[in-house]
Order: C-alpha cells, then sequence, then structure tokens
C-alpha cells in the first residue's frame, strides 16, 4: 500500500469521526491527501486538519475513487451499504459499527492484541466493540499467560457512547436538577443525570442485551479462544467520557497477584495503577482523553478457583473507537 495514502474519514462530523482526525494528526499519519465524508447536511461544512481547512463532501457511492483507507464511523446501516461499495473501488474500509464483527471473511482486530490478523482482510476490516476493546486491553496478557475461561463482568459506559445527543441530555438535566426545574428526556428511556441505567443496546430473547454479548462473541475472534465465556451486565452511568469495566476472571491455571502485575506491567497500551493504600485506582476522569487504558484494584477472586478481579478504564472515543481505528491503519501501512 502507497506510504502516504488517501484516506477517508465517513461520518467525519460524528464524535468518533473527530475524534479520528485527531488521532490522525496527534500520531502524525503519513496522509498524502484527506476525504471528508459525511450526510448531505453535513456537506459543505470546514474542517481543520493538521492546519488546513477541508471541506466535507457528500457521501455517494462514487465517493471512494482513487482512495486507499477508508475510516467509517457513521453506524451500522451506512457501513453495510457503503463498505463494500468502497472495497470493490480498491479502498480498504476499517469499520467502526457492528455490521461485520462477526463475519468470517472480515477480522476482528485489537493492533495490541491480534494485529497480524489485517492481513487477512478482503477489503473490510472490523472495529471491534469500545467496551469488549478496553476489556480485553487487560484480559488478553492474562490469557496469553494464564488460559482464560470465563469471566464475569459489569461495565459502567459514558454517556458519549451513546453520542453528542446523550451528552447534550446529561448536561441539560444536571442544569435542570440543580435548578429546580422538570427533569427532560430524549435520549434515554429514564433520566440519566445521578442514576444509572442497566441497560444498553436493545434486549435480546434470553435477557441479556446485544451490547452484553460482544464481550463474549467478539472476544473469541479477536483473541482466537472458541470457547471463551462472558457473563456481562453493561450499565450506562452519568460520566461525560471513558467507559470502565469490573471483571472476574476464571482461568486454566493457577494465578497470582504477583504474577498477574508481572505480565500486566508488559502489555502494551496498558498503565498499571494500583495502589489502595494511596486510593490510586483507574477512574474515567483520569482515562479521558488517553491513550492508554488502565488497569487496577488487582485482587484474588475469593469466589472463583484460579480467579482474579481487575478494574479496567479508557477513553471509548479513542482506545474504543478512534486510536483502534488508526492503528489498524498503521498496521495496513507496515505490509
Amino acid at each position: 500500500m502507497n506510504k502516504s495514502p488517501h484516506v477517508a474519514v465517513v461520518g467525519a462530523t460524528g464524535a468518533v469521526g473527530i475524534e479520528m482526525l485527531k488521532v490522525l494528526e496527534q500520531r502524525r499519519f503519513p496522509v498524502g491527501k484527506l476525504t471528508l465524508l459525511a450526510s448531505a447536511r453535513s456537506a459543505g461544512r470546514s474542517m481543520t486538519f493538521a492546519g488546513t481547512a477541508v471541506t466535507v463532501q457528500e457521501l455517494t457511492a462514487e465517493s471512494f475513487k482513487g482512495i486507499d483507507i477508508a475510516l467509517f464511523s457513521a453506524g451500522g446501516s451506512i457501513s453495510r451499504e457503503f463498505a463494500p461499495i468502497a472495497a470493490a473501488a480498491g479502498c480498504v474500509v476499517v469499520d467502526n459499527s457492528s455490521a461485520f464483527r462477526q463475519d468470517d471473511r472480515v477480522p476482528l482486530v485489537v493492533p495490541e492484541i491480534n494485529g497480524a490478523d489485517v492481513r487477512q482482510h478482503h477489503g473490510i476490516i472490523a472495529n471491534p466493540n469500545c467496551t469488549t476493546a478496553i476489556t480485553l486491553m487487560a484480559l488478553y496478557p492474562l490469557h496469553q499467560a494464564f488460559g482464560v475461561r470465563r469471566v464475569f463482568a459489569s461495565s459502567y459506559q459514558a454517556v458519549s457512547g451513546t453520542g453528542a445527543k446523550a451528552i447534550e441530555e446529561l448536561q441539560r438535566q444536571i442544569s435542570e436538577i440543580a435548578s429546580g426545574r422538570p427533569v427532560t428526556r430524549e435520549v434515554y428511556p429514564y433520566q440519566i443525570a445521578f442514576n444509572v441505567l442497566p441497560q444498553v443496546d436493545s434486549f435480546l430473547s434470553d435477557g441479556y442485551t446485544k451490547e452484553e454479548m460482544k464481550l463474549q462473541f467478539e472476544g473469541r475472534k479477536i483473541m482466537h479462544h472458541p470457547g471463551f465465556k462472558a457473563s456481562v451486565t453493561c450499565v450506562r452511568v452519568p460520566v461525560y467520557r471513558s467507559h470502565s469495566v469490573a471483571v472476574s476472571a476464571e482461568f486454566d491455571q493457577p494465578i497470582t497477584v504477583e504474577a498477574a502485575r508481572a505480565v500486566l506491567a508488559k502489555a502494551p497500551g496498558l498503565d498499571i495503577v494500583d495502589d489502595p493504600a494511596a486510593q490510586r485506582y483507574p477512574m474515567p476522569l483520569f482515562t479521558s482523553e488517553k491513550d492508554n487504558c488502565e488497569v487496577g484494584r488487582i485482587r484474588m477472586d475469593c469466589a472463583l478457583d484460579n480467579g482474579l478481579c481487575f478494574w479496567v478504564s479508557g477513553d471509548q472515543l479513542l482506545k474504543g473507537a478512534a486510536l483502534n481505528a488508526v492503528q489498524i491503519a498503521e498496521e495496513l501501512l507496515k505490509d
């Protein structure tokens, strides 16, 4: 592939699209030419990249001629329609939606874990779910060392995972409550300010939500571990940015806190923040806008054999979306 590729960002004006542009610039990705694509209502808008104004163009079936890499973050329906068109035009698509994650022909990649899988692409590479990516940053190194069997996990997911309107809703509700006005809602079924909602995504027939099953299904594919099991409860919390996950994991091999720390200390893209005596542990407040995820509260699980508990936090707009997508693009350039 061209070492200075023509790059397109699809959904450039959305929250993740904006982050993709920031990450491309911050990591000095060798963009030879940049095309910004979005809906008709956003076409004509000017955005800045590397000090240069770039005009957003309307996404059409003709948009991908001459483009080498397209970073998609415009939702599943847009990806299902336009990603195959882009691939047929000779473009490699890195898709941030759930549209292709379980497609056997499409690699699902976290570069620190299975970066080599990008070489198996047929024009489309999938970015994993944000909670899955953040969790696996800590879980996979432990799996390599001790062999994970199953996990029980609860997520604490920021409202920015829903989009810009959810951020506005939390801000508005806090203001309404502070001023004694009635609380209004549009995005979530209940008030999110000073509340938690034990529902992320829609419910399935077995009582889990779609979001809750992603860690199991996507984890199996990313880790190349078809027997992996995950029982997850996903919760939306009144936090603006950065997801956190409490994990109890059971392993095939005996594990100790000391051995786990030694493994996690060497893991790329992960920082250990774990000093209970000093009240130091990962928090969304400090992982927001940070590339690395953080892991802490590392302790033996008192209910599982060969079990370990830990708490991991990471910016879902970065490692859970934009950063991971750009890292996949970097993997493509290595060939």
